[in-house]
């Protein structure tokens, strides 16, 4: 029996040790393409200038229209997750903590909506605009890549604060804290460094994704100019200079893809430095 077990606990953890090399390999090959290509193509140039006329053909011109156009949508959309995500997570592990059924049946249709394809998400924001009688502009995309991020921003959110311990909301309460006060001062104190990382996780898939801003957010070669006009983004960027037929264009788009892969580092270490900062944060009562 205990040789079995060893045997047993032995092949699990080679399994888990394959299953993770394998995984890192993947994600080199991946880096390693992207930057052996993209670094061959990108120049100071590109990143500073909006494409000019004939850009898509191997003219002059650059990206910066898209680089603007996808953080400044990417921002826009998890800043207003973040407004309506961050309470309805307070709300599931604050106000509903004792109602567990309840709580299993919400996170059920939050993972359901999660695994929901992007391109869904474009077309109903897509039949959302004809609603509301706008255009492909930055205020449509912001507002569809809010609705596809925001599962991931409350559940991401409600992982971290489900493990916050109900000895606490206790011990708050008997000090004559209500539940909200309990809730905005003392859980998102406890839990800023994996809030930080929840928001990261949806900046990462807002800025990324293509297909949900596809028939929203539309294109333009111009920089981001208002909430009502079109706007630029990397991955679509990337799309049509590799949907173009000259090589130099399309050597352009592994460029684009390192740019889009370097801003999502950048952000990512910077919010690991500011979770790392606030992570001893003390709680005042």
């Amino acid at each position: 029996m205990k040789l079995a077990r060893k045997i047993e606990e032995k092949f699990f953890k080679a399994l888990m040790f394959l299953s993770t090399v394998f995984i890192l390999i993947i994600l080199a090959i991946i880096i390693y393409s992207i930057f052996e290509k993209g670094l061959k193509s990108i120049s100071w140039e590109m990143i500073t200038q909006i494409p000019q006329g004939g850009y898509y053909y191997g003219k002059g011109g650059g990206i910066l229209n898209a680089i603007l156009g996808s953080l400044t949508l990417a921002f826009g959309a998890t800043a207003l997750a973040f407004i309506i995500g961050l309470p309805v997570a307070l709300y599931l592990n604050v106000f509903l903590v004792r109602h567990k059924k309840v709580i299993t049946i919400i996170r059920f249709l939050l993972d359901l909506i999660w695994g929901i394809p992007s391109i869904v998400y474009g077309a109903f924001g897509f039949s959302l605009m004809i609603l509301l009688g706008l255009q492909t502009s930055l205020l449509a995309g912001i507002l569809t890549v809010t609705l596809f991020i925001l599962p991931i921003m409350i559940r991401s959110m409600d992982e971290i604060l489900s493990t916050v311990p109900i000895g606490l909301q206790e011990a708050s309460y008997s000090l004559g804290s209500n539940k909200s006060e309990t809730a905005f001062k003392i859980m998102t104190r406890q839990t800023v460094s994996g809030i930080i990382t929840a928001i990261l996780l949806s900046f990462g898939r807002a800025i990324g994704d293509a297909a949900s801003v596809l028939f929203t957010a539309g294109y333009t070669d111009h920089l981001p100019n208002g909430l009502l006009e079109p706007v630029a983004t990397l991955p679509l960027s990337i799309f049509f200079q590799l949907s173009s037929p000259v090589a130099e264009v399309q050597n352009r788009a592994y460029a684009s893809a390192l740019v889009l892969t370097l801003i999502i580092l950048l952000v990512s270490l910077f919010s690991r430095g500011l979770g790392k900062r606030y992570h001893k944060t003390k709680i005042n009562f």
